[in-house]
């Protein structure tokens, strides 16, 4: 062969799974052929369902993410967020036909913010400050395109100040955007405040060649039905998502399970009786 060396038995093996595994389905095949071989063989091994890999394979190629992106989305169950949580803005009535469709792909139905470690109830200021700390992080959990401005970035009317807290610029949508971070239950006040914030930054800071800007509200948590009633009202667009900062268990099993400390010790009593048993 020249002094070429061929393809492992492992690359083998994997490329025979790969065929097998989308040999029937055109559409999961033309997928994967646009993600990185390494990304197909973690999709391909961790994830079963089909609109499961399809959901997996789509975000991997708009969002960018690296193989390890990847794996931390599929542990944190992205797919099964995605499905429990629908999208809410009016994206469709306040923006124009072909940049609401962008703009409604760019917003997620929700956020994983687990990568911050966050166990206990924070401020809005802390959390502000964890993400802004963890930008990469959060640039890659807000999908591809986005750029990030600052925080507590500064508007003023007259002789009032006021400060949106996350400012960011997407390259694809060519819009300023506006996230503003609530750690208690959605309520209709949010929305104003964004759309009065919203009309601030298009006349301050907004380019001739900028589309309107957008914003997006996060909240741990919304009533679906008090959202869409409240976004109906509002000509700004806004989408409202909620996020999640850690993975809890679920509420049948809290207490039923072993704590760290408690599972270290059981550890550390069954080594002794091994050694005793020697």
């Amino acid at each position: 062969m020249d002094g070429k060396k061929g393809y492992s038995a492992q690359t083998l093996w994997n490329m025979r799974q790969f065929y097998l595994e989308y040999k029937e389905y055109l559409e999961l095949f033309e997928l994967a052929c646009n993600v990185p071989w390494m990304h197909n063989m973690l999709i391909i091994q961790k994830i079963k369902d089909y609109n499961a890999r399809k959901y997996y394979l789509i975000a991997t190629k708009e969002m960018a993410w690296s193989r390890a992106v990847l794996l931390n989305q599929v542990k944190a169950d992205a797919y099964e967020y995605y499905l429990t949580l629908p999208k809410h803005s009016n994206y469709e009535t306040a923006l124009p036909e072909h940049l609401s469709e962008q703009a409604n792909e760019v917003l997620k139905s929700g956020y994983n913010l687990d990568f911050l470690g966050i166990t206990k109830p924070v401020k809005e200021r802390e959390l502000e400050n964890l993400l802004v700390s963890r930008i990469k992080d959060f640039l890659l959990e807000l999908g591809y395109g986005f750029c990030f401005i600052g925080n507590q970035y500064k508007l003023t009317l007259n002789t009032k100040e006021y400060f949106v807290d996350l400012l960011f610029y997407h390259r694809i949508l060519k819009s300023l955007v506006v996230i503003e971070l609530k750690t208690v239950e959605f309520q209709p006040e949010f929305a104003g405040k964004m759309d009065f914030y919203l009309a601030l930054v298009d006349e301050q800071l907004k380019q001739e060649n900028d589309n309107p800007s957008i914003g997006i509200i996060l909240c741990p948590t919304k009533d679906n039905e008090e959202v869409e009633f409240v976004l109906n009202l509002i000509h700004k667009p806004i989408g409202v998502a909620e996020y999640k900062l850690t993975k809890e268990l679920p509420e049948k099993l809290q207490g039923k399970l072993p704590t760290a400390k408690e599972l270290s010790n059981r550890v550390f009593n069954i080594d002794n009786e091994l050694k005793t048993k020697r």
